[in-house]
């Protein structure tokens, strides 16, 4: 597989457009997915990923291989989504970052009766510079360096983000969970 991927990189790098779009072909679908968790528009999550393409073919000769050609593709979709983010004027202003000892995540456990589903729905439910935060961390595995540079905050607003969003998670996955028990 690696060395399929290896042979269709180089001959994108070298502009060849069967190439390209069967790098599109392959990673298309999971590519949308990822968009469709940060924009909640069908059209805008397929825009965003259109041009996270065009980006990365153009840029395709900046790849490389200390990742996976995925991995590189996803940053490439989830900072395309972020642009799109930043333009409606989503604020990621450290104004509101409180002084937070860092402590252990502790009670951040699940019924086991909720499903994976469950909670990608109930993170649809914050807000949404919680949601990217929480999307970022949670589900990408960016740590919060990371997520203040793409972002372009600094640290500790990640880290509040990060903290109030999964507080507002919990809340709702109880009420959820709650709900459905009664």
């Amino acid at each position: 597989m690696q060395n399929i991927d290896n042979t269709l990189i180089e001959a994108s790098r070298k502009g060849n457009p069967i190439a390209q779009m069967q790098i599109y072909d392959k990673y298309c679908k999971a590519m949308y997915t990822i968009a469709c968790r940060y924009l909640n528009n069908e059209e805008d999550a397929k825009d965003a990923m259109q041009e996270g393409f065009l980006k990365a073919f153009v840029s395709i000769s900046s790849y490389k291989p200390k990742a996976t050609f995925g991995a590189w593709l996803k940053r490439i979709i989830i900072n395309q989504c972020l642009d799109m983010l930043k333009k409606r004027k989503i604020e990621f202003s450290d104004n509101e970052v409180e002084i937070l000892e860092l402590i252990e995540d502790k009670g951040w456990d699940f019924d086991s009766s909720i499903s994976k589903q469950e909670i990608l729905n109930e993170i649809e439910q914050l807000s949404q510079k919680h949601k990217i935060v929480v999307q970022l961390y949670l589900i990408e595995g960016y740590d919060h360096q990371e997520i203040s540079d793409i972002l372009e905050i600094p640290i500790k607003t990640s880290r509040t983000h990060l903290r109030r969003g999964k507080l507002k998670l919990q809340d709702l996955l109880k009420q959820k969970y709650n709900e459905a028990r009664y």
